[in-house]
C-alpha cells in the first residue's frame, strides 16, 4: 500500500466519522456500538471502498431526516440488525474456521501417508 493510499484513507474515514457526529445522539450511541460489532465479528471486507458502513450512516441519516428514533430504524435488537446486514459477507470467524480445517486435514494426510 502506498503513502498516498494510507493518506487517502485516512482522509475518507475522517470524512466519514464527521457525517457520524452530526448525527443525532442516539443514533451516534447505536453507530459506535455497531461499529464495535462489526470489528469484532463483521465481514473481513468491512472498510474497503464505499462499505457497509458509509451505508449504515447514509440509513441513519435518513432516518434522522424523517425524525425516526434510531431504534425505529435498525430495531430493538441492534445485534440482530447487524447480523442481518452481514449474512452473506465472509467473516474473520469463517476464515479462521476454514484455515483450522485446512490444517487439520493435511495433519491427517500427514498421518495416513505414514501409515501406508
Amino acid at each position: 500500500m502506498r503513502i498516498q493510499d494510507i493518506i487517502e484513507g485516512k482522509r475518507e474515514w475522517r470524512a466519514h466519522m464527521a457525517r457520524v457526529k452530526a448525527l443525532p445522539q442516539d443514533y451516534q450511541i447505536v453507530y459506535k456500538e455497531i461499529q464495535k460489532y462489526l470489528f469484532k465479528v463483521g465481514p473481513a471486507q468491512l472498510t474497503e471502498g464505499a462499505g457497509l458502513l458509509s451505508g449504515i450512516v447514509e440509513l441513519f441519516e435518513e432516518g434522522a431526516a424523517f425524525g425516526k428514533g434510531v431504534l425505529e430504524v435498525t430495531g430493538s435488537d441492534v445485534a440482530a440488525f447487524c447480523d442481518d446486514l452481514i449474512k452473506d459477507s465472509k467473516t474473520y470467524a469463517d476464515i479462521y474456521q476454514e484455515s483450522v480445517g485446512q490444517e487439520v486435514n493435511k495433519a491427517m494426510k500427514k498421518v495416513t501417508d505414514k501409515a501406508k
